[in-house]
């Protein structure tokens, strides 16, 4: 009697989830308030210029703008505070298909981003694949359309392709990774 009173109470005990590790995607549109809307077609223009004389692109106060409310929405909504640690912008030919990219390097995690968000400045028909791994199940993907003022973000260890689908325009996509503190 005494040992059935006994296996009862174990029973009775909660079973208890914690997360070990997890592999968040972030992603919607950059809803800024009126009269400060990014201006896409300047950014496009920095973009160009950067690519044409092949050089950094350059801050500036546009960009400070969808760089800040990035930061502030992911702190605010998910609790992320997040640093940017690069910058740069690609121009995609129509019907071009990138190899996969990665934003970390593998031999130096200690110094390398946490987190790739790309921000659909001009985009038409413009998809991303994202790969990541689910435990055991490796080579999973996950398949995006980006649009204008629409942002992802995902880990930095995810390697990911960008296609421009449509045969007509470039499409500018602007890259920042950040680092969480």
């Amino acid at each position: 009697m005494y040992i059935l009173h006994l296996s009862m109470k174990v029973m009775k005990k909660k079973v208890v989830k914690i997360i070990l590790s997890e592999k968040a995607l972030y992603y919607g549109n950059i809803n800024m308030p009126k009269h400060w809307e990014i201006d896409r077609n300047y950014l496009s223009h920095e973009i160009f210029i950067a690519d044409l004389h092949n050089d950094e692109y350059k801050f500036n106060t546009t960009w400070d703008k969808l760089n800040k409310y990035v930061q502030e929405f992911i702190n605010l909504k998910h609790d992320l505070n997040l640093v940017n640690q690069k910058t740069w912008g690609n121009i995609y030919k129509p019907s071009q298909l990138t190899n996969p990219i990665l934003n970390v390097n593998l031999v130096d995690l200690k110094n390398s981003s946490d987190f790739t968000l790309l921000y659909g400045v001009n985009v038409s028909d413009c998809h991303i694949k994202i790969y990541y791994d689910d435990n055991r199940r490796k080579g999973k993907t996950w398949d995006i359309q980006l649009r204008n003022n629409m942002f992802v973000m995902f880990p930095s260890t995810c390697s990911y392709v960008i296609s421009n689908n449509q045969k007509d325009s470039l499409n500018f996509v602007q890259t920042i990774t950040y680092v969480y503190i």
